[in-house]
């Protein structure tokens, strides 16, 4: 279905405004898409309006999608998967990566203490290529065989 098509996933942590930058860019990100659920933080570059504001300012657009993919749902994340808003979610975060480089966002650095991986399998049984950013300099197969 998605053929080529490729996602990452990003986790916040308590990285810096300008290593999270630094991390986006390396990997040509340009659209970030928040999926917590409730999109604040105790770090003030990670709450929803400071987003909104400083990463057009450095050309990455910012969408919030945590009514449709965010955690912490009443009967578990494998429940929510099942509804119609999820798969309406999925839908339109596809369309966003056909379009552009995109990177879905969450807390969590690790994205097995995540529901980022819930989202990650199931983009994954659809044929999409998911990649987390951990770390600056990870390899990225595919930039490996692009050069090649």
């Amino acid at each position: 279905m998605s053929g080529n098509l490729q996602v990452w996933t990003i986790g916040y942590g308590n990285r810096s405004a300008d290593k999270f930058l630094e991390l986006l860019r390396e990997h040509e990100i340009q659209v970030l898409v928040d999926v917590r659920s409730f999109p604040t933080s105790k770090i003030e570059h990670y709450k929803r309006e400071a987003l909104e504001r400083w990463l057009p300012k450095h050309g990455i657009e910012y969408v919030w999608m945590g009514e449709e993919l965010g955690g912490y749902r009443k009967g578990g994340y494998k429940k929510h998967m099942r509804t119609k808003l999820f798969r309406d979610g999925i839908r339109k975060l596809l369309q966003i990566a056909r379009e552009k480089r995109t990177c879905i966002m969450c807390r969590e650095i690790n994205p097995k203490h995540c529901h980022r991986r819930f989202v990650s399998a199931y983009l994954e049984k659809k044929g999409v290529n998911v990649i987390h950013i951990i770390k600056k300099g990870q390899l990225n197969l595919s930039q490996i065989l692009n050069n090649t």
